[in-house]
């Protein structure tokens, strides 16, 4: 018989067991086994599309050519972006890009510097 222990946010029987952390497959929610602290970050978590965490103040590179809404411009891959600041939201960066001016952009569209 399993010893897994169930779903601290959903109350979920099948847990499973992914290397020391337990892993829901009904919710997703991830944690750590007993006795292993894991720090959770307070706060707007946001991450990049390489799943490194960003914080304001951080540069990234955009990963994939982006049409401007409204404008025929472009945002090329490679273009590096300083200075952002994440807010709620589905586009979850703030940010001024060279040439094109204020936008809002996706994490997932972007990689850390």
């Amino acid at each position: 018989m399993s010893t897994l222990p169930t779903c601290p946010e959903c109350g979920s029987e099948y847990t499973y067991q992914d290397g020391a952390m337990y892993v829901c497959p009904e919710c997703g929610h991830e944690w750590a086994q007993a006795g292993e602290a894991q720090a959770e970050p307070e706060g707007l978590v946001v991450k990049d599309a390489n799943g490194n965490l960003l914080e304001d103040g951080d540069t990234v590179t955009v990963i994939k050519d982006l049409k401007v809404k409204g404008s025929s411009s472009v945002v090329k891959v490679g273009t590096k972006v300083k200075n952002i600041r994440l807010v709620e939201g589905d586009h979850n960066i703030d940010c001024k890009v060279d040439g094109v001016g204020a936008m809002k952009l996706k994490s997932e569209f972007v990689k850390k510097a």
